[in-house]
């Protein structure tokens, strides 16, 4: 929201003043004028020219694309337009305080030509305000946006900026009502939300549990207002901004069911509850399908339910994630022994007992896989014979 309001058509590039590419356009012909004569500036004792392409044509830099100063701002009349366009690009460029120059120039040109258009100087105030906030200049930016909200009572971004200044100026009483009524306007603003949490901690701390008692009133915005806000086209900006805003919004509702879930998993698997809990951890999966550890805790629930392929098959997803995973090459050592596929196993544990020799458990499986290996292998010649 700290932009300012209806942007021009943008430009690339640092800004450069008429003059300022003027003098390096000259200063750039003038050096390549005498490199080159230098090398070839003369034939034959004779200075060469060329009266089709001289220095200075060939060597001007492409001139800066400022059709942006022209593009409609209003009702504003041209040569005033000019000025908010400019103002716009500046703070696009960060150049606040030339921005600053270029938004009084407008305004103070509107009282000049008499424009009397209410919304056009809402705009060109609390653009103002957008650059004196960067710079800083907090009492200065309340005041233009208080001026804007005269012009137009109720717009949002001069409500923000006000909300922003108060704060910054720890008036925080004051800050509070702005925010909750920009909440009134769009509540999906997700800066006041923030602001409106952080600021009420502070007021509690401060003024104790009556704090709403000492609060200014909250303004009612007009139902009619607020469905006019809502029925206004959002920007490209705005739409780019609420979309992120929903995306982090579904990104921590989904981590938070996620983390449910495992807890509830966990907690099925100490009861002895291995089907239930396997179908909380296979929910999980479906919210976060590259988290290793709920494949290693759902093989231990098919191990319980001694199906083991699928308790094999999850630590092979497991080991795809983590390759030196030590519980899933030991839980699938328990699979391939219920599988009695001892070989295997019996590979699995020694690559446990590789990545750390202290798991006593796994050397007591290898010890018991070997024997079982051994009386197959013997079975199998038995039954040749």
């Amino acid at each position: 929201m700290g932009n300012t309001q209806d942007r021009p058509p943008g430009s690339a590039g640092d800004r450069t003043g008429p003059n300022q590419a003027r003098s390096g356009a000259r200063g750039n012909a003038e050096n390549t004028h005498s490199r080159r004569g230098s090398k070839r500036g003369l034939a034959n004792g004779t200075p060469i020219h060329n009266s089709a392409v001289t220095p200075e044509e060939a060597s001007s830099p492409p001139a800066e694309d400022r059709s942006y100063l022209d593009a409609p701002a209003g009702a504003l009349p041209p040569h005033l337009a000019r000025h908010k366009n400019e103002g716009n690009h500046l703070f696009k460029h960060g150049q606040f305080g030339d921005a600053i120059e270029e938004y009084t120039q407008a305004i103070e040109g509107c009282a000049q030509a008499g424009v009397d258009s209410p919304e056009d100087l809402c705009i060109l105030y609390s653009n103002r305000a957008a650059c004196l906030l960067k710079d800083g200049d907090s009492l200065n930016c309340i005041q233009d946006c208080t001026k804007a909200l005269e012009l137009q009572p109720f717009s949002l971004k001069p409500l923000l900026r006000r909300a922003m200044a108060y704060e910054s100026l720890e008036r925080y009483h004051k800050a509070y009502v702005d925010y909750k009524t920009v909440l009134q306007l769009d509540t999906g603003v997700k800066s006041a939300h923030d602001s409106v949490h952080r600021i009420t901690k502070m007021l509690i701390e401060q003024d104790g549990p009556d704090w709403r008692e000492k609060l200014p009133d909250i303004p009612a915005v007009p139902l009619s207002v607020q469905q006019q806000h809502r029925d206004k086209p959002l920007s490209e900006q705005q739409v780019q901004a609420r979309a992120a805003r929903a995306a982090q919004e579904e990104a921590r509702i989904r981590e938070a069911r996620f983390t449910l879930l495992k807890q509830e998993g966990n907690g099925l698997v100490k009861k002895g509850c291995f089907q239930e809990a396997a179908e909380k951890y296979t929910q999980c999966l479906s919210l976060q399908p590259s988290d290793c550890a709920i494949y290693t805790n759902r093989a231990i629930c098919f191990l319980k339910l001694n199906r083991f392929e699928e308790a094999k098959q999850d630590c092979d997803s497991a080991l795809e994630l983590e390759p030196s995973n030590k519980k899933a090459f030991y839980r699938r050592a328990l699979a391939h022994k219920g599988l009695k596929d001892y070989l295997s196993a019996s590979t699995d544990l020694q690559e446990v007992l590789q990545l750390d020799p202290n798991v006593s458990e796994a050397e007591q499986e290898l010890e018991e896989v070997t024997g079982l290996l051994r009386k197959s292998l013997m079975d199998d010649t038995a039954r040749v014979r």
